[in-house]
């Protein structure tokens, strides 16, 4: 059996590798950088879950290897620890300790005393979420609701204003999910991410997919009027639908004021079935929170004229290859994929399983909303058309 040779890689290397990868590129690439395959990348940035290791600095106030030398040539040429202290312009217990814990006043060696002493300084520090147990249970609570670890470090900020025990960065939980070293957070919450990955991916790396299609009479979004664009006014959604196996399709709508999701279920990706189910969901609404409506460029609302008589909601496209115009339906698409995943039947679900998904959804706090939650958000606007 032929056994491939273990590849190892220099710490220039190394750093290389990390900042390649905090720029985004794949580890294909990176592999091709050195000549090598990318499963020899992966050895390097899987062990703390693709999260770059702080460099290891020593402490201002710890003693140098110069100053460990100075004590090295003080003991052989009998001075005391005091008179080494001085010279120094350190505290005689200091010295008293560096050389009691390194071979005494006869043994003391300034290169072994120096190396013991970084080997010292790895002694693992605990993480908050280690020292508070009860707040590792509550974050491990809200991430099997599939909140994510934003959210859930803004709504303890907001939960518990002031009390510093009670709450933890988005990083910290981030890091404690995926350097499993720490052993706090279990593995298995990883699976509740919107993203299913084994090591955390650079922000620099996600893509956009888009299409486009032609629209007869299409308004394009640049018509749109401004109340619309400053999101200070509700009851203007953003549209689009998401797919799945076996021509299976969920009509999504976010309102732009609030982040208010609804899910719909469609027949199929006709026009005619979208646009009757459309029609369908607007009339369970008050008229003055639907009063417009903003599209991509798919064919399914070809027939938009119809929503419009329907309805009395205006419908704006956007431009062409441009789905980022709609910014906030294309957030929620992608947060809603954690609920339907790609490449599944999403003709199993029902309006009501939908309907559920939504209201989870819209009861996760959102950091644009200031950490309150869109169903909140909505309450208010429903409330001020009295």
């Amino acid at each position: 059996m032929k056994y491939r040779r273990r590849i190892y890689y220099s710490a220039e290397q190394r750093a290389e590798i990390w900042d390649r990868w905090q720029r985004g590129e794949s580890m294909r690439s990176i592999g091709r950088v050195f000549d090598r395959q990318s499963s020899s990348v992966f050895s390097v940035i899987s062990p703390t879950g693709g999260i770059r290791p702080l460099d290891r600095k020593r402490g201002h106030v710890a003693l140098s290897l110069s100053e460990r030398e100075e004590i090295s040539r003080g003991l052989s040429t009998k001075q005391s620890l005091r008179a080494i202290a001085l010279q120094l312009r350190r505290a005689p217990s200091t010295i008293s300790r560096e050389v009691r814990r390194n071979g005494g006043l006869t043994g003391y060696r300034a290169t072994a005393s120096d190396q013991a002493a970084w080997d010292r300084a790895l002694r693992p520090k605990l993480c908050k979420l280690a020292c508070h147990p009860t707040l590792a249970r509550a974050v491990s609570a809200k991430l099997r609701r599939k909140w994510s670890p934003e959210q859930v470090a803004g709504w303890l900020k907001r939960a518990f204003p002031g009390e510093a025990c009670k709450q933890v960065s988005h990083e910290t939980i981030y890091h404690s999910l995926y350097i499993q070293a720490r052993g706090v957070l279990k593995k298995e919450l990883l699976a509740h991410l919107r993203a299913k990955r084994t090591v955390r991916r650079s922000k620099h790396a996600s893509q956009k997919r888009n299409g486009n299609g032609q629209i007869k009479d299409a308004v394009s979004i640049s018509e749109r009027p401004a109340s619309v664009e400053d999101r200070a006014v509700p009851g203007h959604w953003e549209g689009d639908l998401i797919g799945g196996s076996k021509n299976s399709y969920v009509a999504t709508f976010v309102e732009r004021h609030s982040r208010y999701v609804m899910l719909v279920k469609v027949a199929n990706k006709d026009t005619e079935s979208v646009v009757t189910a459309l029609i369908k969901s607007a009339q369970k609404l008050p008229r003055e929170l639907y009063k417009s409506l903003t599209w991509d460029r798919g064919k399914e609302l070809a027939d938009h004229p119809r929503f419009t008589l329907a309805t009395d909601v205006d419908v704006y496209f956007c431009d062409p290859q441009s789905p980022w115009q709609r910014g906030s339906n294309e957030n929620t698409n992608r947060l809603l994929r954690q609920y339907l995943p790609r490449g599944t039947d999403l003709s199993v679900h029902s309006q009501a399983k939908l309907s559920a998904i939504a209201r989870q959804l819209n009861e996760r706090p959102r950091k644009t909303l200031q950490y309150q939650t869109p169903a909140e958000k909505f309450a208010e606007c429903v409330a001020s058309t009295g």
